[in-house]
């Protein structure tokens, strides 16, 4: 699997991104529209060729099974491109971390560090008279390349060419179904909801980096891309990356210690809390529907629901499929790696 995710999907995945770099929009978005449009009109097909035929089962079960087949066919392009990867040696194995479960001191400790960072670095990014971050999501795109480049010497496995990320069309859809961005093996891109609050902009933009430079597993990628972004140099960068870790960080701090949570949590800046504040209300508009008619609210606010539900089950059903035992919970499984790294 190793060799699969190296020596065939690295090199296809590269070779793909280069094609769909030339393009200033997701080819995944334009990939899924036309997918979609030719599917609704191959079962449309179907019934109108199966309604006029004399042999109709054997008309209906031919065409099922070529659709059944160019699935299939999808299913393994992407398995040989992708899924490999979650089968073989992750980059915490292949870099040394020992990943062995970390003391609450320790935990302590890193948040106590991070927390200090994003203190420092609070006032350093734009903002508005509300105290909004308002950079500019175009300049952080523009030198999303370059991001990695104090990593890679640390890190030499993760060198190579990286392509600017896209910003979604459909960026209203993954708001809805709770997501920040996805990469997409088939067109070699990081794709980015440009609707999420922009203080997390930039370290979303290096997780979705990470999986261009091979690192497979959510929880590593959330790792990486937190380092490539606290390591850039660039201001954005680096308070977007501390504050993501400082986030996960946090959540495990809750659980394992409320106390010193809730001493570390008191030393937040007003600028820090207003941007937890913009992300918290953010992810909780997107929950519900308001249109003013109070029953095609909850018509839609119920719909809402059910799709993302429905898209956490299914992504959540496939990274157990890939050997990620947590899920969608892996996310947060960073925070291991966070303070491994950082406490030595």
């Amino acid at each position: 699997m190793d060799w699969a995710a190296v020596r065939v999907g690295a090199p296809v995945r590269g070779a793909l991104g280069f094609l769909t770099s030339v393009y200033p929009f997701s080819f995944m978005e334009i990939l899924c529209i036309v997918v979609g449009i030719w599917f609704i009109y191959y079962i449309a097909r179907t019934v109108i060729v199966t309604a006029h035929r004399r042999e109709k089962l054997k008309i209906l079960i031919r065409r099922l099974l070529t659709l059944a087949v160019v699935a299939l066919y999808v299913w393994g392009l992407f398995c040989w491109l992708w899924n490999s990867g979650y089968n073989a040696p992750g980059f915490a194995e292949k870099n040394g971390f020992v990943n062995a479960g970390v003391s609450t001191e320790d935990l302590a400790a890193v948040a106590g560090f991070f927390a200090a960072k994003v203190n420092e670095l609070a006032s350093a990014v734009k903002r508005d008279d509300d105290g909004l971050c308002i950079e500019d999501r175009r300049e952080f795109f523009d030198v999303s390349a370059l991001i990695y480049q104090n990593l890679f010497i640390e890190y030499p496995s993760l060198e190579g060419r990286l392509y600017k990320p896209k910003p979604m069309m459909f960026s209203w859809l993954m708001s809805r179904t709770g997501y920040t961005g996805i990469y997409f093996a088939l067109t070699g891109e990081s794709n980015i909801n440009i609707k999420s609050p922009v203080f997390l902009m930039p370290a979303t933009v290096a997780h979705e980096l990470a999986h261009q430079r091979g690192v497979f597993s959510e929880d590593e990628a959330n790792f990486v891309g937190i380092l490539a972004s606290t390591t850039s140099g660039f201001t954005v960068y680096e308070y977007s990356g501390y504050m993501m870790g400082l986030n996960y960080l946090m959540n495990a701090l809750f659980s394992a210690d409320f106390q010193v949570w809730a001493d570390i949590n008191s030393t937040l800046s007003p600028m820090v809390n207003r941007d937890f504040q913009e992300n918290y209300d953010f992810w909780l508009s997107q929950k519900t529907v308001d249109t003013g008619v109070e029953f095609l609210d909850n018509v839609l606010t119920a719909v809402t629901t059910t799709v993302s539900d429905t898209v956490d089950t299914v992504y959540d059903s496939y990274l157990k499929a890939q050997n990620q035992e947590l899920g969608l919970k892996s996310y947060g499984a960073c925070v291991d790696l966070l303070v491994e790294y950082f406490q030595s």
